[in-house]
């Protein structure tokens, strides 16, 4: 069981690696943060993992913290932008 729990860090790692690369090189808004939202959830998911590996109850609840603040972070994201990159949705033109 620990080598599979190990096999599935590693992949969730790259996994990290490769949204963290989106973050840094673009090239839109908009793909920064699908890459930091996809960092984020691989590394809630290793969290979540480590949690059961280590059987460590208290690291879960900083998983659950931080899918909390990556669920602001995008809603923040759309507000700032809008659908046409010009300002909150929500307001009248």
């Amino acid at each position: 069981m620990a080598d599979l729990l190990d096999g599935a860090l590693i992949l969730l790692l790259l996994s990290v690696a490769g949204g963290l690369v989106r973050v840094g090189l673009g090239p839109t808004p908009a793909d920064r943060m699908m890459g930091a939202q996809l960092a984020g959830t691989g590394g809630i998911a290793m969290l979540l993992l480590l949690a059961v590996q280590m059987d460590r109850r208290a690291i879960l609840d900083v998983a659950i913290l931080l899918a909390l603040l990556g669920a602001f972070a995008s809603v923040a994201f759309v507000k700032s932008l809008g659908a046409d990159g010009t300002g909150d949705p929500e307001e009248d033109p």
